[in-house]
């Protein structure tokens, strides 16, 4: 116990203090002001926050007032409204290759994509997804919180649904109105669509980055192929931990760079792929083991290689597809719209409208689009024209660059080719050109306008006369000096002129004045532009369907287009305009556009028939007769045509079967001329060698088990070859007669009136003359006598001039038993003048086999020569025959044979020294043969050659003709027996390429350099 007395005080007081009750009654009053105060303050708060509430939820309602109330509708127009990469097909559903566009883009369903793959996305970028109603209060509290307080740290509040408004619906501004607007959205949004519908959404539109090929891709399946180069559904942990980091920052986090290549590091997207497996792992989405094994996987090593994209392999094919897809999905938008196609080839503006929006609708919206090309033909065509070699020289010339600077540029020769189904119009294969990336991107199959060349001769020049009666394979034109109704004058390739020529042999060997001469005939009676615009020209202008040049190609064509009239042909004479788009599926596999083949009929089939049957013969004795030989299916009944452009600056070659038509154009670009020295056998070789390859691979395609059937309505019939009428006596005397088929309905029943009789006739140094009075008999052909042209028919036919009768009758065959009306042309007169001078003695006698041979006489008015024998050396000279000729067969008997030279006149030179022929005996004494010859000696056959239709060489295309024939100015050479039944040589060549060429078809009055 303790004596300490302060001690004790201090304890009694303190005790009567409390007792007093002071202290409990001013802790009371204390306590009430204090509890009073709080309460004050509370209530305070409580109305405060009523007060901030209102503002904010006045605030909020301001924020959102210019938000229209969407229906269910419209919320799910917008949000299934994103880009999706367009892709392209071949025939047959084989894929070639997705749409250029700059974000790449495939939808997927939910269930097509890996269970990783969702559940990192969620517990990455919302944990509490398959709660929530859209937002998370608590994160949008603490956003606002760290806007307000400007934290250095942001976490961001937005939910996936959130996110989804953002991309589909509202943009990516940064501002409360719009974040009020998506709050509001999201919650609409969790009304109307299931969890799985909004995930499978935002998987499909958010950017993961860029793929191996450097693009740029949206959407998980494109984030799969492209970045790991596997399917959405079978992504690995660790691939689907990558890639559900991507979105943060896509670029950033991405492993390839924007030109495809790996970046050197790749730690930045790792780092966010553990991140990912962290939250996985937290979230209950996978095991400790599972994301162990997962950490550990080498991303680099698994990335995807770059791909071949169809630009890289198939450049022509792809821009030709994408522009034609285009075409048709303008015209799908604008009929949608309630436009015709009236309103877009009215209104320029409005079409160009239409085709902004299907390039745009083309790259975003998700089409399949179809097409006619069959791979393996265009992959065959593509490797021959790799292959070939034998194009020409590349060139090089002068172009002004962007500066207007004149610059060396090398140009190679470029090719183009279609193959085209003849009875739907399918465009099957075609070659674009050459070098696509290095010498341009110009599709020269379809885009290049070129002259046409020979190549119009059959279905401009020809086949509209034989559709409308003024024209037949048998019609018979002269092919001779002639000149355009502008004056200038018009020639053959060669420079020569063959005569009265039939249509059917002048399109084989292309003669150009024949085909004029025909397309203006049938131009006064036929509208040609009719038949132009139905075979699907639409490069030529309507006036220039009247000009002349266009008859010989003048008209600048695409291949396309020339290819689709030639097919026209193939069709029995129905057209179906060519194609490439089969059909359009949109993202929602509704087809919204099918190609539907519709053939129009352009010529009968009687007339389609008629034409083809005449392209036959170019290929089997024309300017093509070398092609079939280099065929591995030369059976295949093909019929075509070459063609060859004013100066070599175009060379063509176009044929049609009853299944498919094959074109092959070369050219260099700026229209640089061709080396003429083998330039149309490189093209037609190159052709060949296309029919070869698309043959093995397509074989029911390209090699039909049939030919071109003959049908109803053609017949046989014979004509005169000088008229193209019914043969007269006269005519089938001098052995002009001939026979071609025709349409019935328009066969020739008019009978030749262009021979007459008129005197007998003799050749005297290639002059046609009529015979004297005193002109030996035995030289006079009898087959001849009486027969000439009448001068009627030549004038009525303006063939009266002597520089077209000079050319009018060819000096071989059957042509020698014709004569022209006497002094009516150089190389014919009604008399000779007589020098009273015995001929001169032929020389240089010599005897080979049973014939004798001798130099001609040098005189002007021989008409022939006697031929004498004498049984022994000195013993008497008998006449044994008589001959135009230099050259004499005979039995063969021993003696000694001479002879003379006997002219106009009558007259005889003295006998020729003898040549011995044997061992004949001794006579006693020479005599000379009496002066008269025997009332009618036997007259020996003349030593012609015997009348065979012309076989072109081997190897006829591999020879191309001399640019320097200078033989225009005579006639000797000359071949034309009217009738396409070619009848001799012309100087001995077969092979004659008889195009136009360097000749100058320019019809000054029609347009300047049309053939160029």
């Amino acid at each position: 116990m303790s004596n300490n007395p302060l001690k004790g005080i201090n304890k009694a007081k303190i005790q009567e203090f409390w007792q007093s009750g002071k202290l409990q009654k001013s802790s009371r009053i204390t306590y009430d002001v204090a509890w009073n105060i709080i309460l004050f303050f509370i209530i305070l708060g409580v109305i405060g926050l009523f007060f901030a509430g209102g503002a904010g939820a006045g605030y909020f309602a301001s924020l959102v007032k210019d938000e229209t109330v969407r229906s269910k509708k419209e919320m799910s127009h917008d949000i299934y409204d994103y880009s999706s990469t367009s892709e392209l097909y071949f025939a047959d559903n084989k894929y070639l290759g997705k749409i250029r566009t700059d974000l790449h883009r495939e939808e997927v369903k939910l269930e097509e994509v890996s269970p990783y793959l969702k559940n990192a996305i969620i517990a990455t970028e919302d944990a509490n997804f398959k709660e929530h109603d859209g937002v998370v209060p608590k994160a949008i509290m603490r956003a606002v919180a760290q806007e307000v307080t400007n934290a250095s740290v942001k976490t961001g509040g937005s939910t996936l649904t959130q996110q989804l408004i953002k991309n589909q619906i509202l943009t990516n501004e940064v501002s409360f109105e719009r974040k009020a607007k998506e709050i509001l959205l999201a919650l609409r949004l969790e009304r109307f669509f299931e969890k799985d519908e909004i995930l499978e959404a935002y998987l499909n539109i958010v950017p993961f980055g860029r793929d191996a090929n450097g693009r740029n891709i949206a959407g998980i399946q494109t984030a799969a192929q492209g970045i790991f180069d596997v399917e959405a559904k079978d992504l690995s942990l660790p691939q689907a931990a990558f890639i559900a980091g991507l979105p943060q920052s896509p670029t950033y986090y991405s492993p390839f760079t924007n030109g495809g290549k790996v970046k050197e590091s790749i730690e930045p997207g790792l780092s966010r792929m553990r991140e990912v497996l962290s939250r996985m792992l937290e979230g209950g989405y996978i095991t400790q083991e599972e994301y162990d094994k997962a950490i550990n996987y080498d991303v680099k090593a698994n990335l995807a290689k770059p791909e071949t994209s169809s630009v890289n392999e198939y450049p022509w094919l792809t821009f030709e597809v994408e522009d034609r897809a285009t075409d048709v999905l303008s015209r799908y938008l604008a009929k949608q719209a309630g436009y015709t196609m009236e309103d877009l080839k009215n209104d320029d503006e409005l079409r160009k409208e239409f085709q902004q929006n299907a390039e745009r609708e083309l790259r975003s919206g998700g089409y399949k689009v179809h097409t006619t090309i069959d791979k393996a033909m265009y992959d065959v065509v593509q490797k021959v024209k790799n292959e070939y070699t034998n194009y020409g020289r590349d060139k090089t010339t002068q172009l002004e660059d962007a500066d207007g600077n004149m610059v060396n540029v090398t140009l190679p020769v470029q090719v183009g080719s279609v193959i085209m189904e003849n009875k739907t119009g399918k465009v099957l294969a075609f070659i674009g050109g050459r070098d696509f990336f290095n010498k341009g991107e110009l599709n020269h199959a379809t885009q290049a306008r070129r002259s046409a060349g020979s190549t119009m001769k059959p279905i401009l020049a020809y086949a509209p006369g034989i559709e409308e009666g003024v024209l037949h394979p048998g019609s018979v034109f002269a092919d001779v000096p002639y000149r355009y109704e502008s004056g200038k004058e018009l020639g053959n390739y060669t420079g020569r002129y063959h005569g009265f020529t039939s249509v059917r042999y002048a399109l084989a060997k292309s003669y150009n004045v024949p085909a004029v001469k025909a397309f203006t005939k049938a131009r006064n009676k036929v509208d040609i532009a009719k038949y132009g615009k139905s075979l699907g020209f639409t490069t030529i202008p309507e006036e220039q369907y009247s000009y002349q040049t266009t008859a010989i190609g003048a008209p600048e064509v695409t291949i396309e287009e020339n290819t689709n009239a030639f097919a026209a042909l193939g069709n029995n004479g129905q057209f179906a305009d060519a194609y490439m788009i089969e059909k359009i599926v949109d993202k929602n596999g509704e087809t919204i556009y099918e190609h539907k083949s519709k053939a129009k009929k352009v010529f009968s089939p009687q007339t389609a028939y008629l034409t083809l049957d005449m392209m036959r013969d170019v290929l089997k004795y024309g300017t093509a007769a070398g092609i079939k030989g280099q065929l591995t299916n030369p059976g295949v009944d093909w019929a075509g045509k070459t063609g060859t452009s004013n100066s070599y600056k175009d060379t063509w070659f176009i044929a049609t079967n009853p299944n498919i038509t094959v074109s092959m154009w070369m050219g260099y670009d700026y229209k640089l001329q061709l080396d003429s020295n083998g330039y149309s056998s490189r093209n037609t070789t190159l052709w060949a060698r296309v029919v070869n390859a698309i043959s093995e691979v397509k074989p029911d395609v390209a090699v039909p088990n049939r030919s071109f059937q003959r049908p109803e309505g053609i017949v046989q019939r014979s004509y005169c070859a000088t008229s193209g009428l019914l043969p007269s006596d006269l005519c089938s005397k001098a052995g002009l007669v001939e026979s071609d088929i025709y349409n019935a309905k328009y066969a020739p029943s008019k009978r030749d009136d262009s021979l007459i009789t008129g005197g007998n006739f003799v050749n005297v140094k290639g002059k046609t003359v009529v015979a004297g009075p005193n002109t030996p008999r035995e030289f006079v052909n009898e087959s001849s006598r009486g027969v000439m042209l009448n001068p009627d028919f030549l004038k009525e036919n303006n063939l009266n001039s002597p520089e077209k009768l000079r050319h009018l009758i060819p000096s071989s065959g059957k042509w020698s038993n014709v004569a022209l009306p006497s002094g009516t042309a150089a190389n014919v007169s009604e008399s000779i003048n007589n020098d009273g001078q015995n001929p001169a003695t032929p020389g240089g006698v010599s005897a080979s086999g049973s014939a004798i041979s001798w130099a001609a006489s040098s005189s002007n008015d021989v008409v022939g020569y006697r031929v004498y024998r004498a049984s022994s050396k000195g013993g008497p000279f008998s006449l044994i025959g008589s001959t135009t000729n230099t050259k004499y067969g005979f039995s063969g008997s021993d003696g000694f044979y001479a002879v003379r030279a006997v002219d106009y006149f009558g007259m005889e030179s003295s006998l020729s020294s003898s040549i011995k022929v044997g061992s004949p005996g001794q006579p006693s004494e020479p005599e000379e043969p009496a002066d008269t010859p025997p009332e009618k000696p036997k007259k020996e056959p003349e030593e012609e050659p015997e009348e065979q239709p012309e076989q072109p060489p081997a190897d006829d295309t591999s020879e191309e003709p001399s640019n320097n024939d200078d033989s225009s100015s005579s006639d000797t050479g000359s071949i034309s027996n009217g009738s396409g039944n070619n009848s001799g040589s012309e100087n001995g060549n077969t092979n004659e390429n008889t195009e136009e060429g360097n000749t100058d078809t320019t019809d000054t009055t029609d347009t300047t350099e049309p053939t160029n």
